[in-house]
């Protein structure tokens, strides 16, 4: 593990383009093994996550040529995945253990292990597991509920699915089976979760319904997607955000940002705390296109002051929650996070991490079953913070660092390179 000391920072200036979007990524990696003619993904994401959902495809027959930023895979086909002989290690990528289902469960009489490091032998699987059952396919897991998860491929079935939580890993895996299922099949959530499966199928071709909260696709012979265009990752954006937020006399622009509706709810939530970020974002009644939405942001340091998020709002932010307890540290008044119990399974219970980080920082922060609330102070004191494995954990503390009184040391920064293996360069090169 290694370790290294973010200390105060006196003002962030300059542009940035942040690293290619991970869940984009993943998804065109996918698309285009499944794919029957070859697929170029422009600016795609080389970090630990990503690199290892190309050597997964290649594990499944799909031929991968790395070209600088850019990946050209030709693909199998939807239903010729090849069988493997041993399992397939999925590493920390929880969207690949969880998409990757959706196309396996096709591969008719093909048995396909996903395994991977010890932080996602702890995430549970079973809410892809009920629906493959049901549409057909033979899975299993640990427990019934923990990888190793076992597909077994067979004759598929549309289902119309309805998911008790918004799941954007669990609607693209039902989505995907829905390819090669006989019918329809549709999933339905609380509330929209990001769309980018959705998005990319109407890219391949795939006739993709979008009513409310419910997609539906249709059994279809092949993909043919073509281009795929990354834009900038907004999660990843968001740090340089809450620092420019939080470090007195900042000012960038973060260019090239991905701007769905279903990703900006960490923007939206700032900006009702009365932080300064500016751009052309994405409506929320915007049809469904396949292009992904793109804009440059600027961000400007401001005084920030408490809000509320609801469970509504969680979807379109889940990933940046961490963030908002950070800026919460900082905001007049109470900042309290509602509904967000998905955290507790991510590359660590992010709500206990969070809790724990920050206040070890000199936060006045506490959870709750669902979330938490931080009362704001002064800010921070300092000290030192453990990333325990989580990518997000890391950046989080090293931006925690920059708005500091004392400076930060952050514990297995390491993990940064799982989603931005640049990061720590970046963020100095804005100092």
């Amino acid at each position: 593990m290694s370790e290294a000391f973010f200390p105060p920072a006196g003002g962030l200036s300059g542009q940035l383009r942040p690293p290619g979007d991970k869940s984009i990524s993943h998804r065109a990696a996918l698309l285009g093994a499944m794919a029957s003619e070859p697929v170029t993904v422009r600016g795609y994401l080389h970090a630990a996550d990503t690199d290892g959902t190309l050597a997964a495809v290649q594990r499944l027959g799909a031929l991968v040529e790395p070209r600088g930023d850019d990946v050209v895979l030709r693909g199998t086909g939807i239903r010729d995945a090849r069988e493997p002989e041993d399992p397939i290690d999925v590493g920390n990528a929880g969207t690949l253990l969880r998409l990757l289902p959706g196309w396996l469960a096709a591969q008719r009489g093909h048995t396909y292990v996903l395994d991977g490091d010890e932080s996602i032998r702890r995430r549970p699987v079973r809410r892809v597991l009920r629906p493959l059952r049901e549409m057909g396919a033979g899975v299993s897991a640990v427990g019934d509920r923990l990888p190793p998860l076992t597909i077994t491929g067979a004759p598929l079935h549309g289902v119309d699915w309805q998911l008790d939580v918004a799941s954007a890993q669990v609607k693209s895996c039902i989505l995907l089976a829905g390819l090669s299922a006989d019918g329809h099949t549709s999933v339905t959530e609380p509330t929209v979760s990001r769309d980018h499966t959705e998005r990319m199928l109407l890219a391949a071709g795939v006739s993709v319904a979008r009513e409310g909260t419910t997609a539906r696709v249709a059994n279809i012979d092949e993909l043919a997607l073509g281009e795929v265009r990354v834009p900038a990752d907004v999660s990843s954006a968001a740090f340089f955000i809450a620092a420019g937020l939080l470090v007195p006399g900042s000012r960038l622009l973060l260019r090239d940002v991905g701007v769905n509706w279903t990703r900006t709810g960490f923007v939206r939530i700032v900006q009702r705390m009365r932080g300064i970020v500016l751009g052309e974002f994405e409506p929320p009644d915007a049809p469904l296109v396949a292009d992904e939405p793109v804009s440059d942001l600027d961000v400007a340091h401001g005084a920030l002051e408490g809000t509320v998020v609801e469970a509504g709002e969680v979807p379109a932010a889940i990933d940046e929650l961490p963030l908002v307890a950070l800026l919460g540290a900082f905001a007049e008044g109470e900042t309290v996070v509602r509904g967000a119990q998905e955290l507790r399974v991510k590359e660590s219970d992010r709500i206990a991490a969070v809790v724990g980080g920050l206040r070890a920082l000199g936060a006045d922060i506490e959870a709750t079953e669902d979330g938490f609330a931080v009362r704001g102070t002064r800010g921070l004191r300092g000290g030192v913070i453990d990333a325990g494995g989580d990518h997000r954990m890391a950046m989080l503390g090293a931006v925690a660092g920059l708005a500091s009184r004392e400076g930060v040391t952050v514990r297995g920064i390491e993990a940064a390179a799982v989603s931005y293996p640049g990061f720590v360069k970046d963020l100095a090169g804005l100092c």
